[in-house]
């Protein structure tokens, strides 16, 4: 399969948090970590299921300074110079600014995907064909794509998109235009959303041309397209680092969602369903992983479990574990942290970890 020169992978990936403590922490937070025991963590997995569609060296990683060694670790394929580093956190706004602009100055025409680095995704060749879809669908438009999840149950942890269902596009039967974005509903509204079959879960995808997403920051956003327009003599030489350290803490914390997502007029979502989850819990994982016959997750290779049922057992440090007489607990380990904790206190995680 010949692949689009001008389709481009952006990766975020500068998330600095420790919800899976104690395996995630802030030196190696939870994109760079096998949570499934399978050998690879999330941005790994993320790079893979992009395979055959994007080219490596068309693969961008926007992270913190911090992680740069990491990143290049875990994915040698891609240019280091496709790395690019953020001095400091100023939410997703100014992190897709800036990589939108340094791929611009590179390449006009580009077409984008944008997305998080720690998502799990089951159903890849259905992946691959909404993304494929999407992507011929910006090339030829000034359209704004955002992936949109057909729930499965009431899920008071996601943001929602409302579409029109009414009218599909006319250059794609699949891609509807959006009607609102919703924020994090209470139980009641979610199931409300689920019954009413016109709400999807926001999976945090993007699809643009390089175009339409630099002319959309320039109108809603122009004290941050600003910043970046004028850094374009200074992308891909040896002074871009230091211009960044300077000038991007000037930006505002501002999500991509507020500054243009919630703004813009030609805004479509893509409603798909692929095996989506964001894992961002214990409880996620405990939902998503295979169980065994107990409901037991079991990630380890020396794991001995006795009357437990219900528990997300997470042990890849080569130590011989053994369990006996719990329900819905979390065991997990790494580092010399051993971490035990019922699965309906995990919320709690962050106390213990601060301690």
């Amino acid at each position: 399969m010949k692949l689009n020169p001008n389709d481009n992978l952006v990766i975020m990936a500068g998330g600095v948090g420790s919800r899976f403590w104690p395996m995630s922490t802030t030196e190696c937070p939870k994109q760079f970590i096998d949570v499934f025991g399978t050998g690879r963590t999330f941005i790994q997995m993320t790079y893979d299921r992009f395979r055959g569609i994007i080219a490596p060296e068309n693969v961008w990683v926007v992270t913190s300074q911090r992680y740069a060694d990491i990143v290049a670790e875990q994915l040698p394929d891609i240019p280091r110079g496709n790395i690019l580093l953020e001095p400091c956190r100023r939410n997703t706004a100014p992190c897709i600014a800036y990589v939108s602009w340094r791929i611009k100055a590179k390449n006009p025409k580009a077409n984008l995907v944008i997305t998080p680095s720690d998502h799990l995704v089951t159903d890849v060749i259905e992946f691959q064909r909404v993304i494929s879809s999407a992507l011929n669908f910006t090339a030829e438009t000034d359209a704004i794509v955002t992936l949109g999840m057909n729930p499965t149950r009431p899920e008071t942890g996601y943001g929602y998109i409302q579409a029109d269902l009414q009218e599909p596009s006319l250059r794609n039967r699949e891609i509807f235009r959006v009607d609102s974005f919703k924020e994090k509903p209470d139980y009641q509204t979610a199931v409300k959303y689920l019954k009413s079959k016109e709400f999807f879960w926001n999976s945090g995808i993007f699809i643009w041309n390089v175009g339409t997403i630099v002319n959309s920051l320039r109108i809603y956003e122009p004290e941050v397209s600003r910043i970046f327009e004028d850094l374009l003599p200074v992308y891909g030489t040896d002074k871009e680092q230091a211009a960044i350290d300077k000038h991007f803490p000037e930006c505002p914390s501002i999500s991509i969602d507020y500054a243009v997502m919630e703004r813009a007029d030609e805004i479509f979502v893509f409603p798909a369903d692929f095996g989506w989850s964001d894992v961002g819990t214990w409880g996620s994982l405990h939902t998503l992983a295979e169980k065994d016959a107990q409901g037991n997750n079991v990630i380890g290779t020396d794991v001995k479990l006795y009357e437990t049922r219900d528990c997300v057992v997470h042990v890849t440090e080569e130590k011989r574990v053994v369990v006996q007489g719990l329900e819905g607990y979390i065991v997990a380990e790494k580092d010399n942290t051993l971490l035990i904790c019922k699965l309906e206190e995990e919320q709690r995680i962050k106390e213990f970890s601060a301690e």
